[in-house]
């Protein structure tokens, strides 16, 4: 199998010959990890079942766990899930790579679908799976909405789309995202939709595919699946807690598959999980931190402020070229678009001429850094 170098493996091979100004503290601003503490309510919940690591976890998740998703769930989109139609994950990067080798592995050819630039998982997923690719191009031009192409889309088996969108920032409405349940519906292949970003909005809630399955009709989410993280809701990647919902047929079947991979969440982790879903408060305060961070970057940088994320997908002259400038005369580090994305069928790479910024620092440290890249984009 061919696997591609991950972005931040390309990052620093383009940078490893620069040395940065050292009259700057350096400034990472790459990869989508909150740089705040996890709230102590959850850490403290792991401390205090660190003795059931004495226990194996069930590949299904304690029940506790489970309540407190199927919680989630109903609060934040009004949607009742049942056991069969929900399972907890150890975070979503692992179901992400194996599902499509569960569900494709039947198939002597399959065809992936996903939005491009992409969450470089999907892409190993279908190198594991053998999978023909269909790039669906997020372009300036369509809003950064995925292209829509019947006739492509009637030949897949799967497809990934990432709403809230990582690294754009885009959007899709419920009644958009319905559209996409019609066709899956329609083609018959599954559709899934990555929500990891759905609890970092900036103003209105963001739907999920559940709800658009509800609105186009499939109440029992036939073809429909969406995968969604504490990673970024909490500020605790290391949790690694997440869910896959919806089609309780694939679901019973993958169930089954799961419990060969050995990837149940320790015992402790999955109590500090079950605090974190159950509480709205921290989640709250964390949006308002993210959100005046992208007002500092609308009056430092005159970017739009992005409905959800906390990511900037920043047009620039020469992605590579500024990067390196950036870093060398600034200490500050950013990620060049076409590392997030591959060319399509024209032979245009759509993360071209962009680069993603993380705001993921506090206040002080966004603005500084923030300035820094305003001078460098004005040199």
């Amino acid at each position: 199998m061919n696997f591609e170098p991950y972005p931040f493996e390309k990052l620093n091979d383009l940078l490893q010959n620069i040395i940065p100004n050292a009259d700057y503290e350096p400034s990472v601003l790459t990869i989508g990890e909150p740089q705040f503490d996890t709230p102590e309510f959850i850490q403290e919940s792991l401390a205090d079942n660190a003795y059931l690591l004495k226990k194996y976890p069930k590949t299904g998740g304690e029940e506790v766990l489970r309540d407190a998703l199927r919680g989630f769930i109903k609060s934040r989109f009004d949607v009742e899930v049942d056991d069969s139609e929900l399972i907890p994950t150890f975070g979503t990067r692992e179901v992400l790579f194996n599902f499509p080798q569960f569900l494709l592995s039947d198939k002597s050819e399959s065809v992936m679908a996903y939005t491009n630039p992409f969450y470089q998982i999907y892409e190993g997923a279908a190198i594991a799976t053998n999978s023909k690719v269909i790039h669906l191009n997020l372009n300036a031009g369509n809003n950064f909405k995925p292209e829509i192409d019947e006739q492509k889309l009637a030949t897949c088996d799967l497809v990934i789309l990432n709403f809230p969108n990582n690294p754009t920032s885009s959007m899709l409405s419920v009644e958009e995202m319905a559209q996409w349940v019609k066709l899956a519906l329609k083609h018959d292949f599954v559709l899934m939709n990555d929500e990891c970003y759905s609890e970092i909005y900036t103003d209105k809630k963001v739907p999920s595919m559940l709800e658009a399955s509800k609105l186009a009709g499939n109440d029992e989410f036939k073809n429909v699946l969406v995968i969604n993280s504490i990673s970024k809701r909490s500020s605790a990647p290391g949790l690694r807690s997440g869910f896959i919902a919806g089609d309780k047929e694939i679901l019973k079947e993958y169930m089954k598959y799961r419990t060969y991979i050995g990837c149940a969440s320790p015992l402790p982790l999955q109590y500090a999980a079950a605090a974190a879903w159950s509480d709205e408060a921290h989640v709250s305060a964390s949006r308002e931190i993210y959100k005046n961070n992208f007002a500092i970057a609308k009056e430092i940088l005159g970017t739009e402020i992005p409905e959800a994320t906390f990511y900037i997908w920043l047009k620039v002259d020469n992605a590579l070229e500024f990067t390196k400038k950036l870093f060398e005369k600034y200490n500050v580090k950013v990620l060049p678009g076409e590392f997030l994305a591959r060319d399509n069928f024209d032979g245009e790479n759509p993360g071209v001429g962009y680069v993603r910024i993380a705001l993921v620092e506090n206040e002080e440290k966004t603005r500084d850094a923030l300035k820094r890249i305003k001078e460098c984009l004005s040199e």
